[in-house]
């Protein structure tokens, strides 16, 4: 029965994934990059700088801590085990693809970000949080398809990609002699879930406070390990670069099986692990108090970066410099820790597994960040009662226990299926409202031009201030 379940799940992913959403996300993607005029790549310089702008608020959240979350989220055992997985199973020519869709996908996360901004919602405290179900519900005046993208991503961030995080967690103790297959996963499960439920009863400040602080440690600590493994592996590089390369473009043996290939997996995993597009990221940059709506975009594009050009690439090129096989049997965890044996030896796989403790950590808080944001949208708007919310908050606990045990085809399946749901509501989405974007974007650039400090009111694009909560004419 168990098994019937399972290949149910693989086929409608395997069907979600090509042709369907791989044609949604590269259009979509190659549309806004040619109508923002490569927004991603020409403005690049001004994220950078954006990303340090302070809080005209300091007691309201910043460019900089909404990036954080939404990093978090982004940033997570995907950028390992994902990464691993789509080496072992789709090829090396996988890491090209997430390449070539994180440059692409890029400018997806900055047109859903800064329509996340435009179309953000005022709280009681006079703060802001806002997403796609949003703007669909205000801009595209669609309240039924709006709470079906919250149902989806409730179903993603709260049960999918939890019980993908948690497996991959208590999948790197397999290395370890003293692994037990009953009673490890139940006790890691049980430690990660009683930490992420102690840190949910903190509500969401608690979790800007912790991403902000953690998700750049981590990050740093794992990027500097790579490159300590490439570079004591520097002879291995030419040929690594070759093989990525030769198995990229190897069409014949792409198209005599698309559906298990690199390019296939290059965009499965490059979308996993960036998330441009999806939808969940908007809900964090949503909550930044900026002047300006393109300023958020602008920073989002810099998550994607992060997460894909930098931490996913250090994971491939660590493991394919390594020089260590990279077989289905090995793919996951083992491979990484294989890998960064070859030079930190019994120590490596050991410093991969605090790595995806705090990935895994940071990634579970992000995640129920979103989740929170859904519901409240779902409740018109409210935050629900205490009783709905600690019953709620024991479930997204118990999912990220039981995540521990459930298999792996299983976990990857869902979490694919689900997030694919987001992105086919989200992208099309984006697409009809994109003209409000992009003339944002240019009413931003010459505000710029003029020595400016950008600053947005809706009346200048046209907008109907009514139906807004902010950037109202004063």
């Amino acid at each position: 029965m168990w098994d019937a379940i399972v290949n149910a799940l693989n086929n409608i992913d395997s069907v979600m994934y090509y042709p369907i959403l791989m044609i949604v996300m590269i259009f979509a993607g190659i549309y806004f990059t040619i109508k923002t005029r490569g927004v991603q790549i020409r403005m690049f310089g001004e994220s950078c700088r954006l990303v340090m702008e302070p809080s005209m608020d300091k007691k309201k959240v910043s460019s900089f801590q909404a990036l954080m979350v939404s990093t978090a989220s982004r940033v997570g055992t995907g950028n390992i085990i994902g990464v691993s997985t789509a080496i072992c199973i789709g090829g090396p020519g996988a890491c090209f693809w997430m390449w070539i869709m994180c440059i692409i996908g890029a400018a997806s996360a900055f047109m859903e970000s800064t329509l996340a901004q435009i179309y953000k919602r005022k709280d009681a405290e006079g703060g802001c949080y806002g997403g796609p179900a949003y703007y669909i519900r205000h801009a595209l005046h669609a309240r039924w398809l709006a709470v079906v993208f919250a149902l989806f991503l409730i179903a993603t961030y709260a049960f999918g990609f939890n019980l993908l995080c948690s497996y991959n967690l208590q999948s790197t103790f397999q290395a370890y002699s003293f692994y037990d297959e009953t009673w490890t996963p139940i006790i890691v499960g049980g430690v990660l879930a009683v930490t992420v439920g102690y840190c949910l009863m903190g509500g969401g400040k608690r979790i800007m406070r912790l991403t902000s602080i953690v998700v750049p440690f981590m990050g740093v600590a794992y990027v500097l390990i790579s490159l300590i493994v490439i570079i004591a592996n520097i002879t291995n590089v030419p040929a690594m670069f070759g093989e990525i390369f030769r198995d990229a473009f190897d069409f014949k043996a792409i198209f005599g099986g698309v559906s298990g290939s690199c390019l296939v997996y290059g965009i499965k995993r490059g979308l996993y692990s960036n998330e441009a597009g999806v939808g969940s990221a908007p809900n964090a940059s949503a909550s930044a108090n900026v002047s300006h709506p393109v300023k958020q975009g602008l920073v989002q594009t810099l998550s994607v970066y992060i997460d894909t050009l930098l931490l996913c690439t250090a994971t491939a090129l660590m493991c394919l410099s390594s020089g260590t096989a990279h077989t289905e049997e090995v793919s996951g965890a083992p491979y990484v820790q294989n890998a960064i044996s070859t030079v930190f030896g019994s120590i490596g796989p050991t410093f991969i597994t605090v790595a995806m403790v705090m990935f895994a950590f940071t990634t579970l808080l992000g995640n129920l960040f979103y989740v929170d944001n859904a519901v409240i949208f779902l409740n018109h708007n409210r935050v629900p009662s205490i009783r709905f919310r600690i019953i709620f908050k024991i479930f997204c606990v118990a999912v990220i226990f039981f995540g521990a045990v459930i298999s792996m085809d299983a976990a990857w399946a869902l979490a694919d299926i689900t997030m694919g749901g987001m992105t086919l509501i989200n992208l099309p989405a984006c697409v009809i409202l994109g003209k409000v974007a992009i003339d944002a974007l240019r009413d931003y650039e010459k505000q710029k031009k003029q020595g400016k400090t950008p600053v947005f009111h809706a009346k200048d694009i046209g907008l109907n201030e009514d139906e807004l909560d902010f950037w109202k004419s004063e």
